[in-house]
Parts: C-alpha cells; structure tokens; sequence
C-alpha cells in the first residue's frame, strides 16, 4: 500500500509540474505572438535575392570571388577586399578602423560586406550608388589598397595567367578591365546573403526567439529604436544624424558633409543595418565602442532622448544576437 502511495504521489507531481509548464509555455507563446504581430508591419524577412543579381552568371560570380580575394589588387600585394571584409568574420575585421598598405590606420570603421546590396548606399557616407561603384573604391584609395589608377590595377590581373580564362568566360575576349573587374567583384557580393533566426521569426516560427530575445525585440520597439532601423535591414535605408539630441564623442568626421559640401550634411552618416551587428563590432562610424551593450545605451541618450537600462541593454543585445547569419554559428558547421 505504502509503494502504490509513493507511486501515485510521484505521478501527481509529475503531472502538475508538466501541466505548470505547458501552461507556462502557452503563456509564453501568447506573449511571443503578440510581439510578432507588433513587429510584423515593421521589419521584413532578407530577400532570396539582391537587386541586380539576375544578370549574374556562374562564370561572373566565380571570377569575382577569385578578385575578391586577390592580394594584387594592391599596391603591396598584401592586401584583398576580404583583408578588410573577412568572410569567415561575418564580413569585417573586429578593428576599430582598418588598416592601409601604409600601414596607417583609417578613420572609419569597415562595415560588413555580407548583405550590402540590400543597402541605398554604399559607405558611411553614402558616396556610392552600388556595389559595383563601391568595389572600385578601395582599389585606388591611398588610405586603402593605394593603387596610383584603374591601368595599374588592370595590367596586375592581366599579368596573371589564370586570371585570362577566367574573364573570357565571364565577359568574352579582351574583356580583363576596370569596368567587367568591379562588375565581377559585385557580383559575388550579390551572394553574400545571411539568414538568421529573426527571420524564421517573423515568418511565423514562435520558438525561434528565447523569451529574452523577444523581450528585446519588445524593448527595441518600445523604445523607438524602429525610428530609424525598420525594414528587411533594420536600418541601411536612410541617412540620419550622428547626435541627433546629444553630441557623439567624436566630432572629428564630419560624415556626409565631405562628399556635399552641404552644411546640413555635417555628421550625417548611413544609418547602419544590425544584422549580424552583435558580430561586427566595435560600433559607431569610427569604431569608437567595444561594447554593444554600451553602444545601445548610448543610442538611446544620443538619438532618442531615452534611458536604456544595462537590464534593457542586455535584452535587446540579444534580440540584437537572434540576426546573427547562421552560417557564423560555429555549433552548426
């Protein structure tokens, strides 16, 4: 009798546990759905494709994945676009600001490549229309990749064979120059597309989130942060002020003033996409902050007038850590 007591009171426990946790879970679910519902007409899943890539060839995308990681396309043959850009690094380089040929560090923070297509502009400052506009810059810029112009870069490539059979494929013959090299470079960039968690999310999937990181997502809307971050990018969309109610800390670079001219220009900078933004640190323009945390504190104060907690900070990293591209996450290679 005592046995059959002990076992009926285990099975009784067992069942309010579990009957606790489904309602729990219930709960939590009903909670999720309705955060989704307020994030749905506000941000959108990443596109299959980037605008212009239904021109691209196999023949175009491989000879622009060689260029891209081509160490002569600098004047040291050190450097390539993936020096900068790794792909392996959720497309940057971890620095503050990177590096030149001369070795002199520049002055703004290298955004990752992965997605960049999906963007109005290119640059901080917007100077480029696309892609392609944008490959060709690096190439010749002294801070940068320092070749002296597009004929030295050319004959580089044209001095290495394998290079020959590679562009006859892509372009036809005589096709090695500027023009079908930043055509091939943005190509294979047109690739580079992440998919994440937040995606699955907003296609339906409650149980992609943890309840923290739709706690964040919460307190990413809550506090307006969707002024400027909406969209398939959550950002990437606009320009916007750097300090818009308090000044940054930095005020050396005066952002898309220097390619206007316009004094309303002064400080004003692409606004940033945040996916994959918990893996490419440091942040600001200037990669003037470590901590992602910190950075979106400090948004709050400068952009938006609103105090963010570090408990608040906390979550919304981590709704913030829910777009980090899957092919990053090393527990699933």
């Amino acid at each position: 009798m005592k046995i059959f007591l002990k076992v009926f009171l285990c099975i009784s426990v067992s069942m309010v546990i579990l009957q606790c946790g489904g309602k729990k879970a219930a709960e939590d679910l009903s909670y999720y759905q309705g955060v989704l519902d307020k994030a749905k007409p506000m941000f959108a899943v990443i596109p299959a494709q980037m605008p212009g890539s239904e021109n691209d060839t196999d023949g175009i995308i491989k000879l622009g994945e060689k260029l891209y990681h081509e160490t002569a396309l600098s004047n040291t043959k050190e450097m390539s676009c993936n020096t900068c850009h790794n792909l392996t690094q959720a497309g940057v380089d971890n620095l503050p600001t990177s590096k030149g040929t001369n070795g002199i560090p520049g002055t703004r923070n290298s955004p990752t490549v992965f997605n960049a297509g999906f963007h109005f502009a290119q640059f901080w400052d917007g100077r480029a229309a696309d892609l392609k506009e944008q490959a060709g810059g690096p190439i010749l810029n002294p801070a940068e990749m320092s070749h002296s112009d597009t004929a030295t870069a050319v004959a580089r490539i044209k001095a290495i064979d394998a290079y020959t059979p590679l562009f006859i494929a892509a372009f036809g013959e005589g096709s090695i120059n500027y023009e079908s090299m930043t055509e091939a470079l943005a190509a294979f960039e047109r690739t580079l597309i992440t998919r994440d968690r937040f995606d699955d999310f907003l296609h339906g999937d409650l149980t992609a989130l943890t309840k923290t990181e739709v706690e964040g997502l919460a307190l990413f809307m809550e506090k307006a942060c969707t002024t400027c971050h909406l969209g398939s990018m959550l950002g990437a969309n606009i320009f916007q002020k750097s300090g818009l109610l308090k000044p940054y800390k930095n005020l050396e670079d005066k952002g898309r003033f220097e390619v206007t001219g316009n004094e309303q220009d002064k400080y004003i900078f692409k606004v940033p996409s945040l996916r994959n933004v918990a893996l490419t640190g440091p942040y600001f323009h200037d990669g003037g902050v470590e901590s992602l945390e910190e950075t979106i504190i400090m948004m709050g104060e400068m952009q938006l007038m609103q105090e963010i907690s570090p408990e608040q900070a906390t979550k919304i990293a981590a709704f913030l850590a829910s777009m980090n591209g899957k092919q990053f996450d090393k527990e699933s290679i």
